[in-house]
């Protein structure tokens, strides 16, 4: 089990270095510089092991001049080295990563709505933020830089072997206590890290759900049950967090500890091979200095195998969400410069969540240039009917065909472009109102955002904002009244001039004044397009062509109002009678 482990490891690695072939000549600057710094590391004792017994014992103040000379030089070469090193590895540690963030991205913006119904918005931003920072760890501490640590260790045995091969020995009795201590602390931090990533993941989500929905908190006066749960997560995050500084602190001193044996050990035989002259001085001068040099990179080759395993780690929880090929099918080829709007649905399923039908063998028809009304009481299914006509989710079975084809047979993005959606809970983006309606959209003019404005109503009540056009909505459009959020997503629908108009709960959160503008906005939305309308108001749809009415998936009733509501015990009239008998008494 434990070498298929390993073996997967291994494979996630090289998948993740492969993220830098196309900085191909970075990574290889960055292990030659890693091969350059081995003997320069270990060059020093060595020269310093030279001077002592060939100059200051011999009295040559001339030789010491120059050896001195030699190692200032070989010291700053050492820094110079070094400060390439650490900026180059870093270099292409944040390059991949830039590249990495884009391409998740990239892949997010392709998935299926399901994957977003069942993935936490904070567990989502976890991994493109946090898990991805982490993954350059695999470049900045990891990879090269082990090479680097690894080869150095061996280019200083091979000199201290050269200087003295007594005392090196005598070291190496030491380092089987390294060997154990480090292999116990990688293991330990691991699993400890592993618990921080989790946690941090859980406490996204918690954050995320919880800013965003702080209204909600508020009215149900609910903080302090929320304040209790974050500090629950709270806790556990931290607690995993000193976990691994735990770990982090009992080694470190107890590397120290073998350190101090090393060295109480070659001073003592140092000391007696002088006294018989089987060691000379400057070895034992020396050998203090080769320790603290091989110490160091045996010390942190444990964290920066750590460090590795962190970044492999993150990189499984980030390839897991790139691995998920959740697409809707794009084989389509079609791209037509207008849809014939007719829509028609023949005996569609659909489920969610499988066994759980949404959808029944459902069938009706739009006729080009006419406006469908969809009533029905909640979770009827009329969301889904306009999810399923953009393709956003995949029909379990039958057929849904736009101007007589197959829906599947358009090309993917060119469908949903014809296509325009109004829905009850209006989202904008922090930016101005243009940048809203345009969508950043470069080929949409300022002259054709204003135009559109004009033509259904909403014009007057943007230049009467601050800045008018220029104005900065803040987050979701937190600073807009809801009826000004509804005008500006019509607009936006409006200037993409689509071949089917989609409206869903249009009208049903704003008051009657702002209703009657709305109204004079969809009817001119409306106009001359095929128009798919939800609502729960039955006053706003009154004039549409035909009424579907949906019950528990499946279509109840299917006409235009006037024929409906002579249905005695039909549904839609029921509908009609409960709504309007309910105005009456309010009144």
């Amino acid at each position: 089990m434990e070498q298929k482990k390993q073996s997967l490891d291994l494979a996630l690695l090289a998948r993740v270095l492969k993220m830098g072939l196309p900085y191909k000549r970075l990574f290889i600057w960055c292990a030659f510089l890693a091969l350059v710094l081995a003997p320069i590391t270990a060059l020093r004792p060595y020269l310093i092991s030279v001077i002592v017994d060939n100059n200051i014992f011999n009295g040559d103040l001339d030789g010491l001049k120059t050896m001195s000379i030699i190692y200032i030089g070989v010291s700053v070469l050492n820094a110079l080295t070094r400060y390439q090193f650490i900026y180059n590895t870093a270099l292409l540690g944040q390059s991949i990563i830039k590249d990495f963030r884009v391409k998740m991205f990239s892949h997010l913006s392709r998935l299926q709505l399901r994957f977003f119904d069942n993935t936490p918005i904070g567990t989502v931003t976890t991994r493109i933020v946090n898990d991805v920072e982490a993954i350059k760890r695999i470049f900045e501490q990891g990879s090269i830089t082990i090479i680097a640590e690894i080869i150095g260790v061996f280019t200083l045995l091979g000199t201290m072997f050269y200087v003295s091969w007594r005392l090196t020995m005598i070291f190496l009795l030491t380092v089987p206590l390294l060997i154990v201590a480090t292999y116990i602390f990688k293991e330990k931090v691991k699993k400890a890290y592993q618990k921080v990533r989790t946690q941090i993941s859980e406490m996204n989500a918690f954050l995320q759900e919880r800013i965003t929905g702080m209204r909600i908190v508020q009215i149900f006066s609910a903080e302090k049950q929320e304040r209790e749960k974050f500090k629950e997560i709270n806790q556990k995050y931290t607690k995993a967090n000193l976990d691994s500084i735990l770990y982090y602190a009992i080694f470190f001193p107890v590397v120290e500890l073998i350190n101090s044996i090393a060295l109480a050990l070659l001073v003592y035989w140092g000391t007696k091979g002088i006294w018989d002259s089987s060691i000379s001085p400057g070895a034992v001068i020396a050998f203090p200095l080769f320790l603290q040099r091989i110490f160091r990179p045996i010390r942190m080759l444990a964290d920066k195998l750590n460090e590795l395993q962190m970044g492999l780690v993150a990189a499984d929880r980030v390839y897991k969400v790139i691995d998920n090929k959740d697409f809707i099918a794009n084989h389509g080829k079609n791209e037509v410069e207008k849809l014939n709007g007719g829509v028609e649905f023949k005996n569609v399923d659909f489920q969610y969540v499988d066994g759980q039908p949404v959808l029944k063998d459902l069938s009706f028809k739009i006729n080009p240039g006419e406006t469908l009304a969809i009533v029905g009481s909640t979770g009827s299914g009329k969301t889904t009917i306009i999810n399923l006509l953009g393709r956003y989710y995949e029909i379990q079975d039958g057929t849904i065909l736009i101007g007589g084809q197959d829906s599947k047979k358009y090309e993917l993005l060119h469908l949903r472009n014809r296509m325009s959606l109004v829905l009850q809970d209006v989202f904008l983006f922090d930016g101005t109102v243009m940048e809203n309606i345009k969508l950043r959209d470069d080929s949409v003019s300022d002259e054709r955002v204003v135009e559109a404005a004009k033509m259904i109503g909403a014009h007057q009540y943007i230049i009467n904002m601050p800045d008018q056009y220029q104005f900065r909505i803040t987050e979701r459009g937190n600073n807009l009244s809801m009826g000004q959020r509804q005008l500006i997503s019509f607009v936006r629908a409006l200037v993409q001039d689509p071949d089917i108009l989609i409206l869903d709960e249009a009208t049903s959160s704003v008051d009657t004044e702002t209703e009657a503008i709305i109204q004079y906005a969809i009817e001119k939305l409306i106009d001359k397009r095929t128009s798919i309308i939800i609502a729960h108001r039955l006053s706003t749809i009154r004039h549409a062509d035909n009424i579907l009415v949906m019950d528990k998936g499946q279509a109840a009733e299917f006409g235009p109002h006037d024929e409906l509501i002579k249905i005695d015990d039909g549904k839609y009239k029921e509908l009609y009678d409960l709504q309007f008998a309910g105005e009456t008494v309010s009144a």
